[in-house]
């Protein structure tokens, strides 16, 4: 069982999409017993087994459905009627989508940065928290997470964007603010956004036009001031405003929804924390 495990932490780590099929029920006699555990791929077949045969067949045609709907469910199957299966037994099967941790990118290792790192992670982001100074790192060793000591220049030529990603940024340098919001704008990426005050937001907006970096639809949808608007004084509070907004966005890809927050606004936000 701990090599099904090892793959649901690869896949989740990585890009490929699929589902976990598990038997959760049964009755009579059937060729997989409860807790057996197979996962279908999108394109790539299956790894372990429900039991084969009939069922397994149908399984994974239903498992290609939740890998495109991305919604759960559990499909009761009844062996010999259904599946003409000479067990006679029935078979409940919970079928699942397997979510891939989103990439995050956060630019700043100050109180804002670890904060919202730590709980990112803790919420299943693949975090890259990314500082030049080599002191912003001393308490935060053995994480999680990985911590990449680099100018941003040097990081974003590095780091890989996809439409999944996502960007931070909270440094503790206006300078540097716009410089790497100028060069991860035209990147790939699902969400942006930077801290700010509306006088430092407007000054940015204003280069980005004047640059032709980005057009005014794609400047629309730069989250800065970054975040969901409550009334947050702390880093750590900052840092739940701005996860809230990630999640939101995440949640929204993935075809997965909820009950509705507080609308973001344009907030002004305390900059001393970076």
């Amino acid at each position: 069982m701990s090599g099904i495990y090892s793959k649901l932490r690869e896949i989740e780590e990585g890009y490929i999409r699929a589902a976990l099929c598990t038997i959760i029920h049964t009755t009579g006699s059937t060729p997989g017993k409860t807790g057996a555990k197979m996962i279908v791929y999108a394109h790539q077949g299956i790894y372990g087994t429900i039991g084969g045969g009939n069922l397994e067949m149908k399984v994974i045609e239903q498992a290609k459905e939740v890998i495109a709907t991305l919604k759960p469910a559990v499909y009761k199957h009844k062996l010999l009627s259904e599946l003409a299966m000479c067990c006679g037994g029935t078979v409940d099967i919970f079928i699942e989508p397997i979510l891939n941790k989103k990439k995050l990118y956060i630019f700043g290792a100050g109180h804002i940065g670890k904060s919202l790192a730590r709980f990112a992670h803790d919420l299943d982001f693949q975090v890259t928290l990314i500082d030049s100074r080599y002191e912003a790192f001393q308490d935060i060793q053995n994480v999680g997470w990985r911590n990449l000591q680099l100018m941003h220049q040097n990081a974003i030529q590095d780091l890989t964007f996809d439409a999944e990603t996502f960007v931070v940024i909270v440094t503790h340098n206006h300078a540097f603010d716009r410089e790497i919001l100028a060069l991860t704008a035209p990147k790939a990426h699902a969400y942006l956004g930077m801290i700010g005050s509306m006088r430092k937001v407007e000054i940015a907006k204003k280069n980005l036009l004047a640059a032709s970096i980005v057009t005014e639809q794609e400047l629309k949808d730069i989250d800065m001031p970054m975040g969901v608007e409550i009334n947050a004084v702390a880093p750590a509070e900052i840092a739940i405003s701005i996860l809230a907004a990630l999640i939101d966005k995440r949640n929204t890809l993935s075809g997965l929804s909820g009950g509705k927050g507080r609308s973001k606004k344009n907030i002004i936000q305390n900059e001393e924390y970076k």
